[in-house]
């Protein structure tokens, strides 16, 4: 687990949540760290490279002294409607981000020996109640097909002989992003379970994220693909209860019904209408720990 204090770390998707955690982390750690980006930073102890992806242009110094790259980039999943241009985009800001990547370390002498990237557990599809583990069964939805293509991308690394670790995230739980999004309603009086409720939601603290990442990164011993999800899965029932309860609302509403939301957001109803069901047990078995394995200390944490 022993890492040189001086270990150089560079990050795609830096400025994004859990981009700037972990950032911070990192420096706290000792590490030293650069992004690659598609504008110049703003934080003056990272030094910051510039690529533009569309056009397949990458600043070819990102990689001088870099022993570990972690790939956050992509296009937020839910922050625009599912056109064909835009599942596209979703695709492409995952898959031509790690080719550029790549294509650069085989035409240059470096020191790279390991890439970690996020992928997700849409990866599983909406299952009902069955466990996933990272052995089981890709879909063949949208979000299924992105993280296949996302995880095959980032696969190519083993030809370059590094070490690959993949974490396939859950809905991450902080502030904003996701949480905000479901918190919102449920603030204004105006709260209630999705659908049926009984769908599944493999949530996990921000927290647990950035520390999951160190693992990755200081655990040498570490490949392969790994659930970066909670060990206790709620309901969005249990979900929107558990919210309530934080923020002393009352939740008196009925469901929201699954067709109103099917005609809301289309195809991208399945993000809050499927039930994907997730085990940790594979990264505990490692050896990670989790700061918050329950969803009543996880919304505590973040509302406290």
């Amino acid at each position: 687990m022993n890492h040189e204090p001086n270990k150089h770390i560079l990050l795609t998707g830096g400025t994004g949540l859990i981009g700037r955690r972990l950032t911070e982390k990192l420096f706290e750690k000792g590490y030293r760290v650069s992004h690659l980006s598609r504008s110049a930073g703003t934080d003056a102890r990272v030094t910051t490279y510039l690529w533009d992806i569309d056009k397949s242009e990458i600043d070819e110094h990102c990689i001088d002294g870099v022993n570990i790259i972690v790939h956050l980039a992509g296009a937020g999943i839910a922050d625009k409607p599912w056109t064909e241009k835009r599942k596209k985009e979703l695709i492409n800001s995952r898959t031509k981000s790690i080719v550029l990547i790549y294509d650069l370390l085989r035409r240059s002498s470096h020191r790279v020996n390991a890439v970690i990237s996020a992928s997700a557990i849409g990866y599983y599809g909406d299952r009902g109640d069955e466990l996933m583990t990272e052995d089981s069964t890709p879909s063949n939805d949208f979000m299924a097909n992105c993280s296949i293509a996302w995880e095959a991308g980032v696969d190519e690394g083993r030809n370059l002989g590094l070490r690959i670790v993949k974490f396939r995230t859950g809905v991450v739980l902080d502030r904003g992003g996701a949480l905000a999004k479901m918190a919102m309603p449920v603030k204004y009086f105006a709260g209630s379970p999705l659908g049926d409720g009984k769908q599944w939601i493999s949530w996990i603290h921000w927290q647990d994220v950035v520390d999951m990442y160190l693992f990755g990164i200081e655990n040498e011993s570490l490949t392969g693909t790994y659930n970066m999800v909670a060990p206790n899965p709620v309901t969005n029932k249990q979900l929107t209860i558990a919210i309530a309860k934080q923020l002393h609302k009352p939740l008196w509403l009925p469901n929201v019904p699954a067709f109103s939301l099917k005609l809301l957001l289309g195809e991208m109803s399945t993000i809050v209408l499927g039930s994907t069901k997730v085990s940790a047990k594979k990264i505990e078995n490692a050896g990670f720990k989790f700061k918050y394995p329950g969803i009543e200390a996880a919304l505590k944490e973040i509302y406290g």
